[in-house]
């Protein structure tokens, strides 16, 4: 679940539509994404109400996730009441379900239907950025909101996206063609080229990047988040350090009165980065608290934040189960 978001920016020619993405293979994807088209030409509210149903059915059938969340807000707030947690955990599935439908309205709404729902705070920090020709490190978290909250900003902002190449040639041409249509200035992600990322940062341009997740063990360090030892990586002072950048925070909330979502762009972060990797990182997590803190609903619990642990710790997730079976069928 959720979306999987990449650390470096480099210019890209990627190809167009072509006869081999009407392959039979790809038909069923296809009915599927044209019926999702359909289900977002219905009135917002009618989305929100349909999101939560879908999470409704998210919560009874994909057990493993709903463990890997009920797991997470256990360890990160155990101090909350069973009921609470619980509370939280099925608003988090009706999250992640309404989630669904904003990523179709992200890709295919028309743009000023879209740009209706939005309200923006602190835009004049990129602003006065750009102006300045300096580089920006667009920190952000994994939020069920993520796709919308990146495309709002983006019509108002030109901001690197972040891209991964999709398995499946057919979802990835039109997760693409999606993303890249609010802004035409913007340039694509991918993984492995740090040295044309820091060129991009160095020549005044704002890249998002959301370090919160668990990246393994190489390149990163364990520092509280919550309470609990998380592998973090330390990439974000990395690249505000190399880049000359600046490091922005940047959240989205969709509101409860259901008119739509509140973008924040925050100010940057004073004396960052202070030269100390531990240091560095658990400020991030301590925003990523705070952040959090502020809509616990609406974050993707459902990763495994704490799978790398110290030493001697064990995983707190039970095992997946592919790997089980195929353990099964191996005996």
């Amino acid at each position: 679940m959720g979306v999987c978001f990449l650390h470096v920016v480099v210019l890209m020619t990627r190809p167009g539509f072509s006869a081999a993405l009407l392959h039979p293979r790809y038909w069923l994807l296809w009915l599927g994404l044209g019926l999702l088209w359909l289900i977002i030409q219905l009135p917002y509210p009618v989305l929100l109400r349909l999101g939560r149903l879908v999470g409704w059915f998210m919560y009874q059938f994909m057990a493993e996730r709903r463990e890997i969340a009920r797991i997470n807000l256990e360890l990160c707030f155990p101090d909350w009441s069973a009921q609470e947690r619980r509370r939280v955990l099925r608003e988090n599935f009706a999250s992640n379900g309404i989630a669904l439908f904003e990523m179709a309205m992200a890709w295919w709404w028309p743009k000023q239907r879209l740009a209706g729902l939005a309200r923006i705070e602190g835009l004049e920090h990129l602003q006065q950025a750009a102006a300045e020709g300096q580089g920006v490190v667009l920190m952000s978290a994994h939020f069920t909101t993520l796709e919308i909250g990146a495309a709002l900003l983006g019509q108002q902002a030109t901001i690197d996206g972040m891209y991964r190449e999709h398995k499946n040639a057919a979802f990835d041409h039109v997760q693409r063609r999606g993303r890249e249509r609010h802004n035409d200035d913007a340039v694509a992600v991918e993984r492995d080229d740090v040295r044309s990322m820091l060129k991009s940062l160095r020549r005044g341009r704002a890249i998002w990047y959301a370090p919160d997740q668990d990246y393994g063990r190489k390149a990163s360090v364990f520092v509280p988040l919550f309470g609990v030892n998380a592998a973090t990586v330390t990439a974000t002072a990395t690249f505000a350090r190399l880049g000359k950048a600046r490091v922005v925070p940047f959240t989205q909330t969709r509101l409860a009165d259901g008119q739509g979502y509140l973008l924040r762009v925050h100010p940057p972060l004073e004396n960052f980065p202070a030269g100390d990797e531990l240091a560095d990182a658990l400020r991030i997590n301590q925003w990523v608290e705070q952040a959090v803190l502020q809509q616990p609903e609406q974050y993707m619990w459902v990763h495994r934040r704490f799978k790398t642990r110290p030493e001697g710790e064990e995983r707190p997730y039970p095992q997946r189960q592919r790997k089980n079976r195929k353990k099964r069928r191996a005996s």
